[in-house]
């Protein structure tokens, strides 16, 4: 997808990258991500790699490291975002906006129990 933006598109500026990558990348990504869930390192590095390459994609942020970016287009690594994704689901799940059958067959652990 991001070799298809590349070539299609004239002038590559941020904004342009950005809406384009926000709008047809990263919901596959993300879909990915939640269905799949990558536990191991090599697994999380090789989806991040495709936000990479798009962030690389700006000419004038070629210099920069990945999370200044990351900064500079207001992106989130995905990692990040796939645990906010977590918490909100688990969220739902807890306050029963979710019917999920493992409701009960799941409890919750206090942290603060002795």
């Amino acid at each position: 997808m991001l070799g298809m933006i590349r070539k299609s598109i004239k002038f590559l500026d941020k904004r342009n990258i950005t809406v384009l990558y926000k709008s047809l990348v990263r919901p596959h990504l993300e879909y990915a991500i939640s269905s799949w869930s990558p536990y191991y390192i090599k697994d999380i590095n090789e989806l991040e790699k495709v936000q990479r390459r798009a962030t690389r994609m700006v000419p004038e942020l070629r210099g920069l490291s990945y999370a200044d970016r990351l900064s500079k287009m207001d992106l989130t690594n995905l990692q990040m975002r796939r645990e906010r994704s977590d918490l909100i689901q688990m969220y739902k799940i807890i306050n029963k906006f979710e019917k999920v059958n493992l409701v009960n067959e799941t409890y919750l652990i206090n942290e603060n129990r002795k």
